[in-house]
């Protein structure tokens, strides 16, 4: 159970970007709770990407910026300069976790546990999961794997989460109504993750801000981080 409750909502966000602090914003109106996994090798670095024949910025905030920004929220770690850790050897892998593991830590002034893989689902195998069960601090980790269902799963540091809010609008909707309207006999977990930026693409903002007033206030569910769902 979530704090004595059956079913819990938690977003995860990625790469640490500016974008964040609007998204804050919503969630901060609607008591959401989200993590947000950055590559604190990047901190302070400007930036743009090209997608979908659109250019965003993808600037990241300054070290020093960085706690005040995700106040309320959970700090979590995507490695240090995003590679595809499958094409590392294993002694990269470790580097490119735990250091960034630890330097969050530091710049969070709290522990930093769990992280999401850098390219997804793509980007690990079972080699990356053990070693990084083994040989850093992390606890939980997130793939890019949409479930489309609400069900628990047991291994954590390859978890995968319930819907991608970029081309899955519509279909977040969907199983919200679902969600809300569901009386379990078991945990239920409704797990959203993103790239805030991509709000940018369609400026579907106030589409999003839509659906977190339809997912919150609910006094049958809990509002959580990642950890706190996860752990």
């Amino acid at each position: 159970m979530f704090n004595g409750k059956m079913k819990a909502v938690t977003f995860s966000y990625d790469d640490g970007v500016t974008q964040d602090q609007r998204l804050i914003e919503i969630f901060n109106k609607y008591d959401l709770k989200c993590t947000f996994n950055i590559n604190s090798g990047y901190l302070g670095q400007p930036g743009s990407l090209l997608r979908e024949d659109v250019t965003v910025a993808h600037v990241k905030p300054r070290p020093c910026e960085v706690r005040a920004i995700y106040e309320g929220h959970e700090i979590a770690g995507h490695t240090l300069t995003h590679p595809n850790l499958k094409a590392l050897d294993d002694a990269q892998v470790i580097k490119e976790v735990e250091e960034d593991r630890l330097a969050l830590s530091e710049i969070a002034g709290y522990e930093v546990v769990g992280m999401a893989y850098p390219g997804g689902t793509s980007y690990m195998d079972e080699r990356v999961v053990d070693l990084i069960r083994n040989h850093t601090g992390m606890k939980y980790a997130r793939t890019t794997t949409q479930t489309h269902n609400f069900d628990l799963q047991t291994e954590l540091l390859a978890f995968n989460p319930t819907a991608y809010h970029h081309r899955e609008m519509d279909l977040m909707f969907d199983l919200a109504e679902k969600f809300i309207d569901m009386k379990p006999d078991t945990p239920k977990l409704f797990y959203i993750w993103g790239h805030s930026y991509e709000f940018d693409i369609h400026n579907d903002w106030a589409r999003f801000e839509e659906f977190c007033k339809l997912i919150s206030g609910h006094d049958d569910i809990f509002y959580g981080t990642n950890k706190e769902v996860l752990l």
